[in-house]
């Protein structure tokens, strides 16, 4: 099917799915580990989102964003109630394509400035303008650049843009920011847009300190800072939104994916004072639909009930000393094991004990298919596409993560020994 993506040599057409399982049309189950994008954050089919999902459509489906519905002031009102800080205010859209650029908008109509700083290996979505925040030079199929965006180095210790060393380099890279300030920009900038993990770019995890710096930097030439939780969001990294491991309030927070469990809703939520600096018409059709509305408030009751943060740091910690066995075991191909909570990666290289990082994707794929041949679905991403991404839904238990090690130990085995 020439023009449509697949994800594997043979792909996985499926047929149903249930909590952590997915069953594609020749009945095969798979353990997914990757969750729909990190999407499906309580579960495939969870049967509480889905009831909330069909009692709404029983009211009403739609009625664009002309009129106010219950589900999204409610939504709204939970929103301002678990965000970090001082956010408030809500603009409802359908992916975080769009939140980011809402988000970019409100800071441009606030600050008065219009140049915007993004992070290398950083992804913002797939629109024209959203591909130009894109740091990833195979996620921007666009010929078209926009002048006002300036990239700048990404916290990505494993392989310091400065050939640093973590423990001694005093976080140069966020304090390179206003360098790239005084010398690529007129000096005033409206934002600074990052993920607090770089998702699509291969779960590169900022330091701690880094958003502090960051963050201050661009408030002192005028800008905001917008943090993009679109995979990050919703207890995924062990707090609800992982900018709180940093201790940092965010300006504007956008949000997408594990908001509603795959409904299709985006969210970018701001201070009052700068959401009134949108003094002209916007909409999105869809934006706030009651249905994904209302799958969002019963997605984010389950978070709560459950406390899936805890949970997610609970997991992620038993995951992570999993994967961290297998380094030992393997430490030529591991290069790292990265990330928080329910969010890791592996990076693979050439021969990490020679002290050759060469990143091996050739290699990471036989293992991503030996994997799937062997029951288990996870991601892959980074620039050079030799990371796994590792983000199961979140009500998973300590079986799931066990079960998910074995398969993929297997399939690592299988691909070192071959």
């Amino acid at each position: 099917m020439p023009g449509v993506p697949v994800y594997y040599g043979e792909p996985v057409a499926v047929s149903s799915a249930e909590g952590a399982r997915v069953v594609d049309t020749a009945g095969k189950e798979y353990l997914d580990f990757f969750a729909g994008i990190l999407t499906v954050s309580v579960g495939h089919a969870n049967a509480e989102v889905n009831a909330a999902a069909r009692s709404q459509m029983e009211r009403f489906g739609h009625t664009a964003c002309l009129y106010p519905s219950e589900p999204v002031v409610a939504l709204a009102e939970k929103l301002a109630e678990i965000t970090p800080g001082r956010l408030e205010q809500s603009y409802f859209t359908t992916s975080g394509t769009e939140a980011d650029e809402t988000a970019v908008m409100l800071a441009q109509m606030h600050t008065g400035n219009t140049e915007v700083l993004a992070l290398r290996h950083g992804y913002s979505g797939r629109s024209m303008a959203a591909q130009n925040l894109n740091g990833l030079a195979n996620w921007r199929t666009t010929p078209s650049q926009v002048a006002s965006v300036k990239q700048v180095l990404a916290p990505y210790c494993y392989r310091c843009p400065l050939k640093l060393e973590p423990k001694t380099c005093g976080i140069a890279c966020a304090r390179d920011i206003e360098d790239v300030i005084q010398t690529s920009t007129s000096g005033k900038v409206a934002a600074l847009i990052a993920e607090p993990i770089q998702g699509v770019g291969g779960f590169i995890t900022a330091p701690k300190g880094y958003f502090e710096i960051a963050a201050e930097i661009v408030r002192k030439y005028g800008g905001l800072f917008l943090c993009d939780e679109v995979q990050t969001g919703f207890a995924r990294t062990g707090k609800m939104f992982a900018i709180e491991h940093h201790g940092v309030e965010p300006d504007v927070l956008t949000m997408a994916k594990a908001i509603a469990n795959g409904f299709p809703i985006a969210a970018t939520i701001t201070r009052p004072e700068i959401a009134s600096s949108l003094k002209k018409l916007t909409i999105s059709t869809f934006g706030g639909n009651p249905v994904s509305c209302a799958a969002a408030l019963a997605t984010i009751e389950v978070l709560q009930r459950e406390d899936l943060p805890a949970r997610a740091e609970r997991l992620g910690a038993e995951l992570r000393e999993g994967l961290l066995r297998l380094q030992r075991r393997f430490p030529s191909k591991i290069g790292e094991v990265r990330g928080l909570g329910l969010m890791l990666g592996v990076e693979i290289v050439r021969d990490e004990q020679a002290g050759d990082r060469t990143p091996d994707a050739p290699f990471l794929n036989r293992v991503f298919e030996a994997a799937k041949q062997r029951g288990l679905l996870v991601g892959k991403g980074g620039l050079y596409g030799n990371v796994f991404r590792f983000g199961p839904p979140l009500l998973i238990g300590s079986e799931d993560v066990q079960e998910a090690l074995q398969r993929f130990e297997a399939a690592f085995a299988s691909c070192v020994d071959g």
